[in-house]
């Protein structure tokens, strides 16, 4: 237990001096000078962090080790790139969620000590999940961003994405449903070579896919409606062991994702700007993606080693006021400024910093003892990995752009805290699962 929590202390030393040596280089390209202050940031963040290794350490003493460092990692990433993209008025932002992150840490380790009581509430969780999900479409209240609705806005009072904690209370539900009937979902009627299980028992699934399908039709969000989806999937997999439902699953996905891209036209352009990001259109004379074909050429500039820190031509020389040649460059597009000033190199290490956290939660996963954790864990952390994916993918044009963030990188308050209630839960599990066994 000691050297498990000795572990965790010693790997938020490097995310420390990572932020440390992050705002140097911001001051240095800035005014060519170094600033104590750069110490200073790094010193509290350390105390934060420390902070929050006491409170696992006394609250979580068996958790997994490597979690939280690498969060750490991720947001101090995050903080440096902010402040060097929008400055300091969002950076302090983006620190003053972070600190509220870490306070919802707590307070869902203090309040779901025993998280297991959650499956008795499964129906009231996705009944809230499903209402946050429609939020977005209440008039009045929500917020569309280029065609999409993904927020809710009320001036003066409250701006946040209800998606990024819905994600996590549909995983709860399914975790807890397929914990009761996988048996049952197993030994369904086997038809050229296919298991069909009772359609009474294999509702709610369905029921999920058609919210997947409504997400994208109401919210027209593609990136949500694909991370929603292949956490069902996931979870369905590790309930049941069966392949035939993954592969069935992504037809019905690929089916519906199809017929809805070619009748929604929100949708038919982010597939048309996908396919033709330099073609000009109707809709756009520079271009048929201004957004992707900058950030295309912005990764195709990095190269292997980056163009430096702070090198990166984030907006139009001159432009008063800025004109962004990269529009949402510390949100959706914050991956290809990454590329642009760290190489290849450089964004393949935040890769396997995610990879690396996706991994320990499925090792909780792996390690814990009953089946709701096991599906628990293994849900959360594919959602996790599927997030990357989705941001990453759109950006990298590996498949059509969303609106989805960068868990714990780009700017956004409702994006962090969600994710930190997400690690509490992969760390209570991880936590019950390395207990040693009693004599």
């Amino acid at each position: 237990m000691t050297r498990a929590r000795n572990r965790e202390l010693l790997g938020l030393l490097p995310a420390s001096l990572l932020i440390t040596a992050g705002f140097a280089g911001v001051f240095i390209q800035r005014s060519n000078q170094l600033s104590n202050v750069s110490l200073t940031y790094g010193a509290v963040f350390l105390g934060l962090c420390i902070a929050a290794h006491v409170f696992i350490r006394i609250t979580l003493p068996h958790a997994d080790p490597y979690i939280f460092p690498l969060v750490a990692v991720l947001a101090c990433v995050g903080l440096v790139m902010v402040y060097r993209i929008d400055g300091a008025t969002y950076a302090r932002q983006q620190a003053q969620w972070f600190v509220l992150g870490l306070i919802l840490f707590a307070a869902t380790v203090i309040a779901f000590r025993d998280y297991r009581k959650l499956e008795h509430y499964r129906y009231v969780i996705v009944s809230i999940s499903l209402f946050l999900l429609i939020l977005p479409r209440i008039p009045g209240i929500g917020d569309e961003v280029n065609g999409a609705y993904l927020a809710v806005h009320i001036p003066g009072v409250i701006n946040f994405q209800p998606t990024e904690f819905a994600k996590v209370g549909l995983v709860i539900f399914l975790a807890s449903y397929l914990r009761d009937t996988r048996q049952v979902l197993v030994e369904g009627r086997r038809i050229l070579g296919l298991t069909i299980p009772p359609l009474k028992h294999f509702g709610p699934v369905l029921l999920l896919w058609g919210i997947a399908m409504v997400i994208l039709i109401l919210l027209h969000d593609v990136g949500s409606s694909l991370m929603f989806y292949g956490g069902l999937l996931a979870v369905l997999y590790v309930a049941t062991n069966r392949v035939s439902f993954v592969i069935v699953g992504l037809i019905a996905f690929g089916l519906g994702a199809w017929y809805l891209g070619t009748h929604i036209p929100h949708i038919d352009a982010r597939v048309t700007a996908w396919l033709h990001p330099f073609t000009k259109s109707e809709y756009n004379a520079v271009g048929g993606s201004y957004q992707l074909a900058n950030a295309q050429f912005a990764q195709a500039a990095g190269g292997l080693f980056g163009t430096g820190f702070g090198e990166a031509l984030i907006t139009v020389p001159g432009s008063h006021p800025a004109v962004y040649l990269i529009p949402a460059p510390s949100t959706d597009m914050i991956y290809a400024i990454i590329v642009d000033e760290l190489g290849l190199f450089g964004s393949a290490a935040l890769l396997l910093v995610y990879l690396m956290l996706v991994a320990r939660g499925f090792k909780a996963a792996i390690l814990a003892a009953d089946s709701f954790s096991k599906l628990t864990a293994a849900g959360l952390s594919a959602i996790l990995g599927l997030q990357v994916f989705v941001i990453v993918g759109g950006v990298t044009r590996v498949i059509p752009l969303t609106g989805v963030t960068l868990p714990f990188v780009s700017y956004g308050g409702s994006s962090i805290l969600a994710n930190f209630v997400l690690v509490a839960l992969l760390l209570m599990i991880s936590d019950r699962a390395r207990r040693p066994v009693p004599s």
